[in-house]
């Protein structure tokens, strides 16, 4: 394989790291908004709960105050009936009486579906609260789980955008020019690997000669279809992958 080839494979490498890690810098902050979205959800549903309990007591007493007033109105309407003249003056109390009675039933009987509408609304509070405690912690151990993972990928492209301006030093001005044109076309991928004698991008057949002619590796080679660069990697020969000498063919 040419030297300009091998320096074009490891800065192909090289490019699709950087664009995978420049995905997830990119995306971590997506995730910190959504999860942070979530929460500040379970937050005002936690508020309108302690809202709607809230509300429900403020209701219980003022309900509870009504039926103080209604009870001194019946004692002192008790104290009034007393001193009645007539008989119509005393139905005239009774029946004032009997309106201030059913006012309290009535505010008992609404403070008694408030306690039982209060009771869910408790639970639902309590509950929230232990939750939300548990997701802010939760949420807090992801940013920065983000933020460390972040800097490392800082860390990471640094390294890599250094090696990567190394490469385009060593390799040819003409190798280069073309890898940056093919790449910009190609969505990133300037390299292709010839397999089975077809390009391993765009899946086309290579001419025979084409592909012998790549096989000697003397130039540089683009596909006649897609235009990538490309390369042949020769399998591997038996020496290479065990370390002894191939067995000798019997005669």
């Amino acid at each position: 394989m040419l030297p300009d080839i091998k320096l074009a494979v490891r800065l192909q490498d090289i490019d699709n790291r950087v664009a995978e890690v420049t995905r997830e810098v990119s995306s971590l902050p997506k995730h910190i908004a959504e999860i942070e979205r979530k929460l500040e959800s379970h937050e005002r549903k936690l508020e309108a709960d302690r809202a709607a309990l809230t509300a429900n007591l403020k209701d219980r007493k003022r309900l509870e105050g009504d039926i103080q007033v209604q009870q001194q109105k019946i004692s002192k309407l008790k104290d009034q009936m007393l001193e009645a003249k007539t008989n119509e003056q005393y139905r005239a109390f009774q029946h004032e009486i009997e309106f201030c009675e059913k006012e309290i039933r009535q505010a008992e009987d609404r403070i008694l579906e408030l306690m039982g509408e209060s009771e869910p609304l408790e639970r639902n509070v309590k509950t929230a609260e232990g939750a939300l405690k548990q997701e802010k912690a939760q949420v807090e151990g992801e940013k920065q789980e983000a933020r460390e993972r972040t800097a490392g990928d800082q860390r990471e492209l640094d390294q890599l955008q250094a090696e990567r301006k190394s490469i385009a030093t060593q390799i040819s001005p003409a190798v280069l020019s073309a890898y940056e044109r093919v790449r910009k076309l190609r969505h990133g991928i300037a390299l292709a690997e010839a397999v089975d004698g077809r390009c391993s991008q765009c899946h086309m057949s290579l001419r025979l000669q084409f592909f012998q002619d790549l096989k000697r590796g003397e130039q540089v080679m683009h596909c006649e279809s897609c235009n990538r660069i490309l390369y042949y990697n020769p399998p591997e020969s038996f020496e290479h992958l065990t370390g002894e000498a191939a067995p000798a063919a019997r005669g």
